[in-house]
């Protein structure tokens, strides 16, 4: 039995194909529906019933144009392209739900702080407080090229205007209406009382923003903050600001390691190293025995797009891997983009010399996180075994085949689950981050930086 229950979320993307390259195809995939509602609506009652705490939309701004220096690859498998925006089916998804959370990604190099906050508000008000941030500073040129200046922001200071970003938003959530502003008093028709509302005036390096939040305090105020930074910059911002932090290791040794260097930056910030909810990316494929499950995973592996595959590493890298052999080893290489993603093949096996096909074998099948095969007994243990020796607080889970894998895993993973206590039979409080630290855990933790732009601790002449 784990000392703690395990948390879950399902990672998906508003496309035809997320991670997984050629999967698609497969005769049960359900990507041709993205488009659809209802499609979206029914996914969401099948996670409650999977008890699952959210669903966590990924999304990019830009696209993967990289390989062979065009968007051709990626466009002929779909590889997160077409991409719509996920935070418009959420509502839907919420009004099918009771207890569902949602973690939407934002952009602080191309989202203005305060249309962000304003649209992050909107959605904890209709959600009633499901709603988390995960925040991204965007690393594709094609972002650049077509929301930014044409030039793609160096990845240091990309970090930097991260930081003030999240100052004004804090401002602007925490600090622009008191508790009690909204009366609505009839008699002296009064909705908002002015004097409890208050400008930020906020002066920075990259934001100016003088005037107040348009929204009214929403339930959370502040929605649960999520980042998947992997580089030095991005692990010391998740560690002072994430309540959920997004990892992908290929082992359970460099996790432990991982979540540690989490933990102890968090206390050198100044916060409870515990309040970190460190979720781990990872596939599952299951079916009723091992042997079943294995032969569904070589089923999957021969769907596998060689330059589907290539096509999101390129993506991720800003490394165009048409260059090279496809057998032949691919050395250590330097760039700006996604180093985290070069470097996770250039030391996963010291052993290994990682080829460009070994790299699309491992990576077609649900991206770079590791993927575990087996019957619900062998699932369950192995994802106990990873808490309990990484000291993780649970998984983002991915899928090969969309909708089909995450419905496999709810009907006979999540039963085991629950019967080994790991995860709940029943949701334990209202809001998403009740979800990761318990009933009447609504807003902000008491250490958390955010609370520091409260009203109350600026005082009235803010």
């Amino acid at each position: 039995m784990l000392s703690r229950r395990m948390r879950l979320f399902a990672f998906d993307f508003q496309g035809p194909a997320h991670l997984s390259a050629g999967l698609w195809r497969h005769e049960k995939d359900q990507s041709a529906r993205y488009k659809d509602v209802h499609y979206w609506t029914e996914y969401a009652k099948l996670l409650e019933q999977g008890r699952f705490d959210g669903v966590f939309f990924a999304d990019n701004v830009g696209y993967h144009d990289v390989y062979q220096g065009s968007a051709a690859g990626a466009l002929a498998d779909g590889a997160q392209l077409p991409a719509n925006d996920p935070a418009l089916v959420v509502s839907a998804m919420a009004a099918a739900t009771e207890h569902l959370g949602f973690g939407l990604t934002g952009s602080t190099t191309y989202d203005h702080p305060y249309a962000l906050s304003r649209k992050f508000s909107t959605l904890d008000h209709l959600t009633d407080g499901r709603v988390g941030w995960n925040l991204v500073t965007s690393y594709a040129d094609s972002a650049a090229r077509n929301l930014g200046n044409g030039q793609l922001t160096p990845h240091d200071e990309r970090y930097d205007v991260a930081a003030e970003h999240l100052e004004v938003c804090y401002k602007l959530w925490e600090g622009s209406w008191e508790d009690g502003a909204v009366v609505r008093d009839t008699d002296r028709c009064v909705q908002a009382d002015p004097e409890r509302v208050h400008d930020i005036n906020h002066q920075g390096k990259y934001f100016n923003v003088p005037g107040f939040a348009l929204c009214e305090p929403s339930p959370q105020r502040t929605p649960v903050i999520f980042q998947a930074g992997g580089s030095s910059k991005g692990r010391a911002l998740a560690a002072a600001h994430a309540e959920g932090v997004f990892v992908n290791s290929v082992s359970k040794s460099a996790l432990k390691r991982q979540v540690e260097t989490l933990r102890g930056l968090a206390a050198e910030s100044g916060r409870d190293p515990r309040d970190l909810r460190v979720l781990q990316m990872l596939n599952v494929i299951c079916a009723p025995t091992d042997e079943q499950a294995y032969a569904k995973y070589e089923e999957y592996r021969k769907l596998v797009s060689y330059s589907g595959a290539m096509a999101r590493y390129s993506g991720w890298t800003a490394l165009d891997m048409s260059q090279f052999d496809p057998d032949v080893p691919l050395r250590h290489v330097k760039t700006d983009a996604g180093q985290t993603m070069i470097d996770l093949f250039s030391k996963m096996d010291p052993d290994k010399e990682w080829t460009p096909r070994d790299i699309a074998d491992f990576i077609g099948i649900g991206g770079s996180g590791p993927t575990i095969v087996g019957s619900p007994q062998t699932v369950a243990d192995e994802l106990i075994s990873w808490v309990e020796e990484t000291d993780v607080d649970g998984f983002n889970l991915g899928h090969a085949v969309k909708y089909q894998d995450i419905a496999d895993f709810v009907e006979l993973v999540v039963p085991e689950l629950q019967r080994r206590e790991a995860v709940w039979t029943e949701y334990e409080g209202k809001t998403l981050r009740e979800k990761l630290y318990g009933p009447g855990a609504v807003r902000l933790r008491d250490d958390h930086p955010g609370r520091k732009f409260g009203h109350a601790a600026l005082g009235a002449g803010h």
